[in-house]
């Protein structure tokens, strides 16, 4: 258990970082930075006793930032379409540098990838491991995403080896679990469509994901800074089971006892699978502790008592995202 620590958190209201967060204030002094442009986030991170900081990451302007922050979690992440390249690129990418430089004196640093970072395979139920080719992405949902994950591990990298500071360079998969910011919760919107009828797109049949749960990534916070080094260590970040959208929708049928309706759309170069290796990961922090089959029924369940998050999922945001909340 990390006690007793300055930890700066960005990108703290997300989906992802949120719980964690939340869960290290409770015995370490949190910072979360981001431009909460929102006041209600800014409000929910301050009611978890996290210290809110207002800043434009890719500004590089941190003035009344400390800078004996003992650990950094980068989790902020603009995304952005092709014609926002540059900007993606600057809050992104050289974001990543510059807070990465603002917080050099830090134990360790981990930085979150995604699975948007790899080439596509071909086949569906490739499992894509940290030596796969990297570079030649598809997200259709944030076309910057392939470079600038590319982009943040380079800066990342670079920065572990000129500032001696440890990082873990983490590429994290679909993430599921209730949270306030339902946006990017992909398991959530499949538990919506089964609620309310509407058809749910996925890339691919079968269409893998390794999800992991919000649990499971609170609890591998520590042994993934313990991992730190210089280089830079990259892994997968994502559950043990490879499950795919159509077992979770089976899964959401028996639970509920609703119908899922599938829809398969075929994007020519998109990739139609998004499982990951959980090797690596798996040697450093230990196997997860959430079963798919039970965190889902925990967010169906949670879901159905909570209807004011339910109203946050549009229903244009429903279908699948092809690499959804790993971007």
């Amino acid at each position: 258990m990390i006690s007793g620590e300055k930890i700066l958190i960005t990108g703290a209201a997300g989906l992802g970082p949120f719980p964690i967060a939340k869960h290290l204030a409770r015995d370490n002094e949190v910072w979360g930075l981001a431009r909460f442009g929102d006041p209600a986030a800014r409000r929910k991170v301050e009611e978890a006793g996290i210290r809110p900081f207002a800043a434009d990451l890719g500004s590089g302007d941190f003035e009344g930032l400390p800078t004996d922050f003992t650990y950094l979690l980068h989790f902020a992440w603009l995304r952005a379409e092709l014609p926002q390249l540059e900007e993606a690129l600057r809050v992104n990418v050289e974001g990543a540098g510059l807070i990465l430089q603002h917080c050099r004196k830090a134990k360790a640093a981990l930085v979150v990838s995604g699975m948007g970072v790899y080439s596509t395979h071909p086949d569906n139920m490739h499992s894509y491991t940290e030596t796969d080719p990297i570079g030649r992405g598809v997200t259709p949902y944030a076309a910057t995403s392939p470079a600038s994950k590319v982009g943040v591990e380079a800066v990342a990298r670079f920065c572990a080896r000129a500032f001696n500071l440890p990082i873990t360079i983490a590429r994290l998969n679909t993430v599921f679990g209730v949270s306030d910011n339902m946006s990017g919760n992909y398991h959530a919107k499949l538990v919506v469509s089964a609620m309310d009828g509407s058809p749910f797109r996925v890339p691919g049949d079968p269409n893998p994901h390794s999800a992991i749960h919000t649990d499971d990534m609170r609890d591998q916070i520590e042994p993934l800074l313990g991992a730190a080094g210089v280089p830079a260590l990259i892994t997968n970040w994502c559950g043990d089971e490879p499950i795919t959208t159509q077992y979770a929708a089976a899964e959401l049928e028996r639970i509920s006892g609703r119908a899922v309706k599938l829809e398969v759309v075929d994007i020519p170069g998109a990739p139609k699978g998004n499982a990951s290796d959980p090797t690596r990961r798996r040697s450093i922090t230990g196997p997860c502790k959430v079963p798919f089959s039970q965190g889902l029924e925990r967010l169906y369940n949670e879901l159905a008592a909570r209807p004011d998050l339910i109203g946050q999922v549009p229903p244009d945001a429903r279908g699948s995202s092809l690499r959804p909340a790993s971007a």
